[in-house]
């Protein structure tokens, strides 16, 4: 008897963390929701800080009300802007629980771009791809949206924000006038950089993207922009201590899933988002975050 229980000890153990390191990563660390702080130095001397909250990923379904609850409160922030970049919902009768988690933000100047499921709904598939392939391929078979992204636009455009897919334009954003450029999701084809390319315009200029891709990154840094703002990565979504985020799921490097950084000569703040697809609702070492990005005068 002792026998077997020592030759069924170390499997049991191991069987045991697992389950709970799933349950962890699913009940607890997917709901606890994070802000992050920075001060992005790029306004002129003595011009007023201007506060702006950059929101990805919530990947929205009915009934995530923790989610609702939380990010409808960032409004007392008082954020002078706010910035949504895309993957907002992931179900078909999102769009009324999303306008909820909105709430008195969608009252504040505001921007937006798509997300490739805001269109396409979620499907399963097997997390470890991501190892070694990006999901882009898992759209070449999908050329009709199956989620009303349309009306999740007009419901954002109606409040008085700026719909940036393939598109320019200006907002006011406390004492500033804000130049933006922005595209669809490259993740799925939709980028079209060509049609907003030139010289970025006025003394504030802000770049919005989905996707971190390279390549239209410095597209956005050459013309001028100085902040870029995207989301898509979920920070790596699953994270190793020590080490950090194993893919990324574009072309932007490991060390610049998420947080801020440069990029040439531009500022680049990606997202950790605030949720997961539903058929992966875990995050490990990742928690779920929205940004405050207090835009400062530079040195």
């Amino acid at each position: 008897m002792g026998s077997v229980r020592k030759r069924y000890a170390v499997p049991l153990g191991v069987l045991g963390t697992g389950v709970a390191g799933v349950g962890y990563a699913s009940l607890i660390e997917r709901n606890w929701f994070h802000l992050r702080r920075y001060d992005v130095p790029v306004l002129a001397p003595g011009q007023r800080p201007i506060k702006i909250l950059h929101i990805s990923d919530t990947h929205l379904t009915p009934g995530r009300r923790r989610m609702i609850k939380w990010v409808s409160a960032l409004d007392a922030l008082e954020p002078d802007l706010v910035v949504n970049t895309g993957d907002s919902i992931a179900h078909r009768d999102a769009i009324g629980p999303f306008l909820d988690l909105l709430g008195p933000l969608l009252d504040r100047p505001g921007v937006f771009v798509y997300g490739s499921n805001d269109m396409y709904s979620p499907v399963p598939k097997n997390p470890a791809r991501y190892l070694w392939r990006t999901s882009k391929t898992d759209y070449k078979k999908r050329t009709v949206p199956d989620l009303p992204y349309r009306e999740l636009g007009a419901a954002m455009t109606a409040a008085g924000w700026l719909d940036l897919n393939n598109a320019t334009g200006t907002i006011k954003a406390g004492d500033a006038e804000i130049w933006f450029g922005g595209i669809n999701d490259s993740h799925i084809r939709k980028d079209r950089y060509d049609d907003i390319a030139g010289p970025a315009k006025g003394p504030l200029s802000i770049g919005v993207t989905h996707s971190p891709e390279p390549r239209n990154l410095d597209r956005f840094a050459a013309d001028g922009y100085q902040l870029l703002l995207a989301g898509h990565t979920h920070g790596g979504q699953l994270c190793v201590p020590l080490y950090g985020a194993l893919v990324t799921n574009c072309g932007i490097e490991r060390a610049r899933v998420k947080g801020l950084h440069r990029h040439g000569s531009a500022w680049l703040h990606v997202s950790a988002g605030l949720g997961t697809s539903p058929f992966a609702p875990v995050r490990f070492c990742c928690p779920p975050e929205a940004s405050l990005l207090t835009l400062v005068p530079s040195a």
